[in-house]
C-alpha cells in the first residue's frame, strides 16, 4: 500500500511538471501568433500567365475544321488523306455533323460548311 502511494505521488508530481511545461508552451505560442499577426503581409508576386497548349481536337472537330477551310467543298477521299481516319469513321462523322447542321452535302460525297 505504501508503495502504491509513493507511485501515485510520483505520477501526480510528473503531471504537474507536464502541466507547467504545456502552459509555458501555450504562452510562447500566443506570443508568436501575436508577432506574426503584427507583421504586414508581403505583396504577392504577380505570376505571368502561362501559355496553354492548344487542346487536341476530336475527330469530329478535325473533320469540321477541314471542311470549313475548303472553299469549294471537300470529298471523303480527301478527308481520308488529311485526317488518316478510316472510311467508316469519316462517314459516321459527316453524318453526325450533317444532323447537327454544321456541314451540308453539296453533291454525292462532297461536303461544305453550312
Amino acid at each position: 500500500m505504501n508503495q502504491l502511494k509513493k507511485s501515485l505521488k510520483a505520477v501526480a508530481r510528473d503531471l504537474k511538471k507536464l502541466t507547467q511545461k504545456t502552459d509555458k508552451m501555450l504562452k510562447r505560442l500566443g506570443k508568436l501568433e501575436k508577432a506574426q499577426a503584427a507583421k504586414k503581409p508581403k505583396a504577392k508576386a504577380v505570376k505571368k500567365a502561362v501559355a496553354k497548349k492548344p487542346a487536341k481536337l476530336s475527330a469530329s472537330g478535325t473533320v469540321l475544321a477541314i471542311v470549313k477551310r475548303s472553299r469549294k467543298g471537300i470529298d471523303t477521299a480527301t478527308l481520308k488523306k488529311k485526317t488518316g481516319l478510316e472510311d467508316k469513321k469519316i462517314r459516321d462523322i459527316t453524318y453526325r455533323l450533317r444532323k447537327q447542321r454544321k456541314i451540308k452535302k453539296d453533291r454525292k460525297g462532297v461536303y461544305v460548311k453550312a
